[in-house]
C-alpha cells in the first residue's frame, strides 16, 4: 500500500489525490503541469503559489520522486498571469534528480538549465578538412567551427582532438588508426577523456612492460596511445603501420630535433600530422624549427639554412624584418587561442611576487657559493670560451639557486650548519593560515629533494598533502585525493606535473623557486587556472631579494618576448646568454625595490 498525496478542494486550487509510489509517471505529469503554470525555470527551480497547501503538495511530490524540496520563505510579491502582485505567497525551492525533466512547455524547458560542475565555455565543436595546400590552412566561419588542413599547430585541448577523431571515423575518412604520442603523465587523462566523451572510439594503450603483446591490435584500434620515452624503443613495430593522423601532445617534447623521440616521430607515416602545445617556443627559435620539421618538413628549410636566415639575425641582432618574415610564414599553421579569448568567464588571477631576504648565515653561504662559482666560471671562459662553457655555467647557477631556495640542497660541509632558511620561514608562517582559511594550495619546485623537506614540515603541522615527482607511481590516486578535498596541499615538481594535470580544486599556486623558462611556470600555474575554475586564483612567486633569482626573472622576460615576437609579431630582444649576462647573474647580493602585484 502506497502513501498518498492528499487533495483539498477549493474554488480554483486543488491538489489531485495520487498514490505516490505506484504511479511515478502520473506524479511527474502532475508536477510538470503545476510547474508549467506557476514554476520558475532557471538554474534553481522554484514553485510559487498563494496557496500554502499547493506549495506543500509540490514539495511532497518532488520528494516522492527522489528529489529535494523545501519551502524557503513567504514571498512578499509574486507573479500571476504575467502580472506582478503584492501579498504573501509560498515559494518552494526544488532540486530534482538529473533524469527528470520538470517542464513540458518548450519555452520553460529551454530556460531550464541543470547545474553543471563546469560552466559551458566557447570552443570548437566541429572541424572539417578542406585540402592539402598550405594556402588553405585555416579559415573560421563561425565561433565554434574550424576548417583546417594538415600540418598545423593547435593549442592543447585533448577533448577537441578526440571529438575530431570521432568525426573522422563517423564520416568514413579514418580507415586506419590514429597515433597519439604524449608525456607519460597524461596518458591516463587521454584514456579517461576518451572513455567518458568518445566511447565509440576503440582506444589501445601501449604502455607498461606487457605492451608488446598488444602490437598486433594496432590495425583494429581507432586511437593508439603511446609515450615519448617508449616511442624510440617501439619505433620498429610502430613504423610497420600507416596512420590516419599522428598527434604529438605537449609537442615541445620534440623541441630538440637531435633526440631519439624527435627522430622517431618524424619517421612515422601518416596522412596528417598535428602538434598540440601551449608552448611551441620556450627558449630559442630552434625549438620551433624542430616542431615544424615534424609537421611540414622543408617549410622552414633545413636547420642550417633556418639558422642563417632567421635564428641568427633575430636572436643575435634583433632583426625585426626577419622576425616579421618568419612570423608571416608560420602564422597560417598556428591556431593560437588564449584563455582571455575562449574563457571570458574565468575568475581573476592575481600574481604576487614575494621577496624574502637572505640573512645571517644563509646570506654568508650564498656569497661563499657565488664567489667560488664566479671564479670557476671565469676560468672556464678563459680556457674554453663562452660557447663551450655551458655545462660549467649551468652548474654554477644551479648551486646559487640551491643556496637561496634551501641551504640543505647545497652539497657543501659549510651548508650543514646553516640555520637561516628565508623561504621556508615564509612558508611556515603563511601556509598553515592559508589552509585554515580553506584555501587549496599547489606548491611547485624544480627540486624534488626540496619537496621531501617540505613533506617533513607538512607532517609536523598535520596538514594532509598529495605529492607528484618523477618517481611517483600512483599519480592518479594523488590527483583524486586532492580534487576530492582529502588533501589540502599538493607538492609537485615542474618536470613531473607542470603539464597535463587538471587541478581546479586549487585556488592558490606557490612557485617556490623561479624557473628559467617562463612558459613552464605559466603551464604549471594553468594546472589550477584553467577552464572549469570558478574561484579567484592567487599565484605567489618566492624570490630571494637581490639574488640570482631576480636576474633569472630578467631572462624570463626576454624569453617571453621572443615567443610573443614569433607567435604574435613584435620581437624586440635576443635570448642567448652573453658575458654581460653572466656578470649580472654572478653579481653580489643586492636589495631592490618591491614590484607591484599584478592582477589579470
Amino acid at each position: 500500500m502506497g502513501w498518498g498525496c492528499m487533495a483539498r478542494a477549493g474554488a480554483t486550487n486543488s491538489f489531485p489525490r495520487i498514490t505516490c509510489w505506484e504511479a511515478p509517471r502520473s506524479r511527474l505529469a502532475v508536477l510538470q503541469g503545476l510547474l508549467d503554470t506557476d514554476g520558475h525555470a532557471g538554474v534553481v527551480v522554484e514553485y510559487v503559489s498563494v496557496s500554502e497547501h499547493l506549495a506543500r503538495g509540490v514539495v511532497e511530490l518532488v520528494q516522492s520522486l527522489g528529489g529535494v524540496a523545501r519551502i524557503r520563505q513567504k514571498a512578499t510579491s509574486h507573479t500571476y498571469g504575467g502580472e506582478k502582485k503584492t501579498g504573501l505567497a509560498w515559494r518552494a525551492t526544488l532540486k530534482l534528480p538529473p533524469e527528470l525533466e520538470p517542464f513540458r512547455l518548450a519555452a520553460k524547458r529551454a530556460a531550464y538549465r541543470r547545474p553543471t560542475k563546469y560552466p559551458p565555455t566557447r570552443g570548437i565543436k566541429s572541424i572539417e578538412w578542406v585540402g592539402h595546400k598550405p594556402a588553405q590552412c585555416i579559415a573560421v566561419d563561425a565561433p565554434d567551427h574550424l576548417y583546417v588542413t594538415e600540418g598545423y599547430i593547435v593549442t592543447h585541448n585533448t577533448l577537441q582532438t578526440l571529438a575530431h577523431l570521432l568525426k573522422e571515423k563517423e564520416e568514413g575518412r579514418a580507415d586506419r588508426p590514429s597515433l597519439v604520442i604524449a608525456p607519460t603523465s597524461v596518458i591516463g587523462n587521454w584514456q579517461a577523456e576518451a572513455a567518458r566523451f568518445t566511447p565509440d572510439l576503440k582506444v589501445l594503450v601501449l604502455h607498461g612492460k606487457d605492451r608488446h603483446a598488444d602490437f598486433e591490435k594496432i590495425p583494429h584500434a581507432d586511437v593508439v596511445l603511446t609515450t615519448y620515452p617508449l616511442l624510440p624503443r617501439d619505433i620498429d613495430e610502430l613504423r610497420q603501420h600507416e596512420y590516419h593522423l599522428v598527434i604529438l601532445d605537449e609537442a615541445q617534447n620534440i623541441k630538440n630535433n637531435k633526440t631519439a623521440a624527435a627522430k622517431a616521430a618524424g619517421s612515422l607515416g601518416a596522412r596528417h600530422r598535428l602538434a598540440l602545445t601551449g608552448t611551441p617556443l620556450e627558449n630559442h627559435l630552434g625549438e620551433l624549427w624542430s616542431q615544424f620539421n615534424f609537421l611540414a618538413p622543408g617549410l622552414l628549410h633545413d636547420e642550417k639554412t633556418f639558422q642563417k636566415l632567421y635564428r641568427t639575425p633575430i636572436e643575435k641582432r634583433g632583426d625585426t624584418a626577419r622576425q616579421a618574415a618568419l612570423s608571416a610564414r608560420v602564422r597560417p599553421f598556428i591556431l593560437r587561442r588564449e584563455k582571455r579569448d575562449v574563457a571570458r568567464e574565468l575568475p581573476p588571477k592575481t600574481e604576487i611576487p614575494v621577496r624574502v631576504t637572505l640573512e645571517g648565515d644563509q646570506r654568508d653561504l650564498y656569497e661563499t657559493v657565488r664567489v667560488t662559482m664566479q671564479s670557476r666560471v671565469r676560468e672556464e671562459l678563459a680556457a674554453r670560451g663562452l660557447a663551450r662553457s655551458t655545462i660549467a655555467i649551468l652548474d654554477a647557477l644551479l648551486k646559487l639557486r640551491q643556496a637561496v631556495t634551501d641551504p640543505r640542497l647545497v652539497k657543501l660541509e659549510a651548508a650543514r650548519e646553516v640555520q637561516g632558511n628565508a623561504k621556508l620561514d615564509w612558508l611556515e608562517t603563511n601556509l598553515p593560515q592559508m589552509v585554515e582559511e580553506g584555501r587549496r594550495v599547489l606548491i611547485f619546485s624544480g627540486f624534488a629533494t626540496l619537496l621531501g623537506h617540505l613533506e617533513e614540515f607538512l607532517k609536523r603541522e598535520g596538514i594532509p598533502y598529495s605529492k607528484i615527482t618523477g618517481q611517483t607511481k600512483d599519480r592518479q590516486k594523488q590527483i583524486d585525493a586532492f580534487q576530492a578535498g582529502e588533501t589540502h596541499v599538493f607538492l609537485i615538481t615542474l618536470k613531473a606535473g607542470g603539464v597535463g594535470l587538471n587541478l581546479t580544486a586549487a585556488d592558490t599556486v606557490i612557485h617556490y623557486d623561479p624557473w628559467w623558462n617562463p612558459a613552464a611556470e605559466d603551464q604549471a600555474t594553468d594546472r589550477a587556472y584553467r577552464i572549469g575554475q570558478d574561484k579567484p586564483v592567487f599565484v605567489y612567486k618566492l624570490i630571494a631579494a637581490g639574488s640570482v633569482e631576480e636576474r633569472i626573472l630578467d631572462l624570463q622576460a626576454r624569453k617571453a618576448a621572443l615567443a610573443r615576437g614569433v607567435l604574435d609579431g613584435g620581437l624586440t630582444d635576443a635570448t642567448q646568454l652573453t658575458v654581460q649576462d653572466l656578470d649580472r647573474l654572478f653579481a653580489p647580493l643586492e636589495l631592490e625595490e618591491e614590484p607591484e602585484v599584478v592582477a589579470s
